[in-house]
């Protein structure tokens, strides 16, 4: 009854994240389609927000911060500015279709990287799995009616960064044994900062179409809650970084 609870649990948990997930991609679609609202500030509040609430959290007693040099974090924090702002921009030129397609191939790029720099080895069955990934992507880009080639460069840019992210945050967390709401507390602040400093050269600030502009509530309202999901999303996924470098070796 223990074992078949846990997995019960671990299913639901599963599901909650995959709705999730889905639900954050067309609502960040519909942001940037319907309301134009501007890619780098979207994603400076996601910081943002992702920050304050790991804040509240661990006011709350749900962690307990660790002590953490800023030099440890840097390279965790530029990747996380660069597969964030890469992958959303990838959406907006992208149709969803090719947006969540273009996102397998972090896998096979996880393990290229692994291979060379690391020098770990994989099985030929993994590697065989990867070729049906690879080749539906192709495909898909290759045919795809709606094809862009800015967005397929910011589509193999995020996933590039992404891999890079995912293999250095797996290592981070073994190295610094911390978990994932203690290194994303670090994390999102620095990013956030990254971030404000390099906005205004790209986009405005104030007025129409700035993250301080004329926005409606109903716009608001969905970025938090956007937010909400996105940070609960980030916190799974380090959890299951803790994991991934082991098992793929």
């Amino acid at each position: 009854m223990g074992w078949a609870g846990a997995q019960g649990r671990l299913a639901a948990g599963l599901l909650v994240n995959l709705a999730a997930s889905i639900c954050i991609v067309f609502l960040n679609k519909w942001l940037y389609v319907r309301l134009g609202f501007p890619n780098l500030s979207l994603t400076l509040v996601h910081f943002a927000v992702t920050w304050l609430g790991l804040y509240l959290c661990q006011a709350l007693g749900a962690f307990a911060p660790k002590s953490l040099r800023p030099r440890q974090v840097l390279p965790l924090a530029l990747s996380f500015c660069g597969f964030v702002v890469f992958t959303n921009l990838s959406l907006q030129s992208n149709t969803v279709g090719t947006y969540q397609l273009a996102k397998a191939m972090t896998t096979p790029v996880i393990v290229l990287i692994q291979s060379l720099a690391y020098g770990k080895t994989f099985p030929l069955r993994i590697k065989l799995t990867l070729l049906p990934i690879t080749l539906g992507v192709f495909l898909n880009s290759y045919y795809d009616v709606k094809f862009s080639l800015l967005g397929m460069v910011f589509a193999a840019l995020g996933v590039l960064v992404t891999s890079l992210y995912q293999v250095w945050v797996g290592a981070k967390q073994h190295e610094l044994q911390v978990n994932s709401m203690q290194l994303l507390y670090y994390q999102a602040p620095m990013s956030s900062a990254m971030l404000f400093c390099i906005i205004p050269f790209f986009e405005p600030v104030f007025g129409e179409g700035g993250v301080f502009g004329p926005w409606t509530i109903s716009a608001v309202i969905l970025c938090t809650s956007i937010d909400y999901n996105e940070m609960r999303r980030r916190a799974s996924e380090q959890q299951e970084n803790l994991t991934k470098p082991r098992s793929l070796s």
